[in-house]
């Protein structure tokens, strides 16, 4: 798409089993000039030819046509996925790839939707609707991360006839707007529509008015979350505020801001969008260098066969941060004559997360943090995505837990809980923090994200690197320390002892939405 073309939204729409019913909900929802264009993604039977663009056709006034390899996208246009290809976009343009019979790609929502994000941006949707397995969750996550808009199918009169896949999406506390099938529509054009209304009134000009109104937005954030969010870059600041005016179809920053004071789900909205990073391999590759020189051979110093490495990833969400800490640990144990017993327990309160993480299945867009040499040695290509190795999968032990809420491992050698503690409140943090010391063995390493830190418990930590938020548990400096009341029930509950798992978790929502709730009640 070249840069004198007006850009529109593009909406990579996602279906399965049961999507018939749903698509046919969302498109009667859709003028037919809605200043959009829509690229229909689904699972369908190798063997049996798509009639599917037919279908489509008798519910909605746009062109509904076959995509074709080397096809622009349009605006006002509907483009439906063949069989027997895997679909992606670059620089607007469609592109086909026949699949390989033998290993037919069995994620092609997440496929689309991931390249969707990275190649639009701001101006990628995504929308889910009725189907089976997860499938669009990584997209969708992709999308939200690079500010795009993710939308997924409620139940109603269309279904979805199988919720598998809107409701891992829904789960996942990445979804901006669920809502039924017919509804879907006319939020998308709001959504569309908001791109040239809201250009001005969030645009990148600096003025007192505007001045004074982000600086009260500033104040209710720190009123109810306690987090300062002065010393954000103002203009992403501005593009987070802005997306959310988009969804709430507010048409001025002053609006927006008397929408926050009446609402405090709002705030909790904006707050968890200012805080979305993209989450990947490796991220902050100077502090995973830090962790493969110093700490990981730090772990394994003095170790017999007979002996263990324990590691634990509280809040692992889709597998990412625990994929790398292990492919780590992979490579140093291919350097030893003798090697211990590895366990790297990961932990989410997040189900539907857990099993895209132990499905360790992802889009080539999502790997870009791995060097080709680790691509090359720990995954294998699959269709259009990319699975790990069973070398580095068979390490990792995947457990629904919170740490907020359930009892703790014991005996750990190793914590990485990696931009998890910015969703804290200081006083989260006070509790959280000597829950990771006592989950430590002595001397244990403590990894965190590098906007992170261990507080005021230096009494608990020490420091092995500043920069890169590497700390070491202090030998008891008081045996009477006491683990803190968790977080929510209040149960205090035993260590786990070594060699067990925490009991199931009993919270349906993410680990980060739970936490949120605490910070923001």
């Amino acid at each position: 798409m070249t840069s004198q073309m007006k850009r529109f939204p593009i909406v990579g729409v996602g279906a399965s089993a049961g999507g018939i019913p749903a698509m046919e909900g969302l498109f009667k929802g859709i003028t037919g000039q809605p200043g959009m264009a829509f690229v229909i993604v689904t699972h369908l039977s190798p063997g049996r030819e798509s009639l599917l663009h037919e279908v489509v056709g008798r519910y909605t006034q746009m062109p509904v046509v076959v995509a074709e390899d080397g096809i622009t996208v349009l605006a006002d246009h509907v483009y439906v996925m063949p069989q027997n290809v895997v679909i992606t976009i670059d620089k607007g343009v469609l592109h086909l790839r026949q699949s390989n019979v033998l290993s037919r790609e069995r994620k092609p929502i997440d496929i689309f939707l991931s390249a969707l994000a990275e190649d639009q941006g701001e101006y990628a949707v995504g929308v889910i609707l009725s189907g089976g397995d997860s499938d669009g969750t990584l997209g969708a996550k992709a999308i939200k991360e690079r500010g795009g808009l993710t939308v997924a199918q409620a139940p109603d009169g269309y279904g979805p006839r199988n919720p598998d896949m809107p409701k891992s999406a829904i789960s996942s506390g990445l979804i901006d707007i669920a809502a039924p099938a017919e509804d879907i529509g006319a939020k998308l054009e709001g959504f569309a529509r908001s791109f040239g209304i809201l250009n001005g009134a969030a645009g990148d000009g600096e003025t007192a008015e505007r001045g004074r109104l982000r600086d009260e937005i500033y104040g209710i954030l720190k009123g109810q979350s306690g987090h300062d969010f002065s010393g954000y870059k103002t203009k992403t600041f501005l593009r987070r505020v802005k997306r959310r005016m988009q969804i709430a179809q507010l048409g001025s920053i002053a609006a927006y801001v008397e929408w926050l004071k009446k609402d405090p789900r709002e705030v909790m909205d904006l707050f968890r969008d200012l805080l979305i990073n993209v989450t990947e391999f490796f991220r902050d590759p100077d502090a995973f260098q830090v962790l493969e020189k110093k700490i990981i051979p730090q772990l394994f110093e003095g170790k017999t066969a007979s002996d263990a490495v324990r590691i634990w990833v509280p809040g692992c969400a889709t597998g990412e941060e625990v994929f790398s800490v292990g492919m780590l640990v992979r490579e140093h144990m291919e350097t030893l004559s003798v090697t211990p017993r590895v366990q790297i327990f990961a932990t989410d309160i997040d189900e539907p997360a857990l099993a895209v993480a132990r499905a360790a299945r992802y889009p080539a867009a999502l790997l870009q943090g791995v060097s080709p040499e680790r691509k090359q040695r720990f995954f294998s290509n699959d269709g259009a995505s990319y699975v790990l190795t069973n070398d580095v999968r068979e390490l990792c032990v995947f457990f629904p837990h919170s740490v907020v809420r359930d009892p703790p491992f014991s005996r750990m050698d190793m914590v990485s809980c990696r931009n998890l503690l910015i969703y804290f409140g200081s006083n989260i943090q006070n509790r959280v923090i000597p829950i990771f010391h006592y989950a430590l063995k002595p001397g244990g390493y403590l990894f965190l994200g590098t906007s992170e830190s261990i507080g005021q418990h230096d009494n608990l930590f020490a420091t092995v690197d500043k920069k890169q938020r590497v700390f070491q548990a202090r030998e008891h400096a008081s045996p009477h320390i006491r683990l803190p009341t968790l977080i929510g029930d209040g149960r205090s509950g035993a260590l786990l002892p070594e060699g067990t798992g925490p009991k199931k978790a009993t919270a349906s929502y993410p680990l980060r939405q739970a936490v949120e709730a605490q910070v923001l009640e």
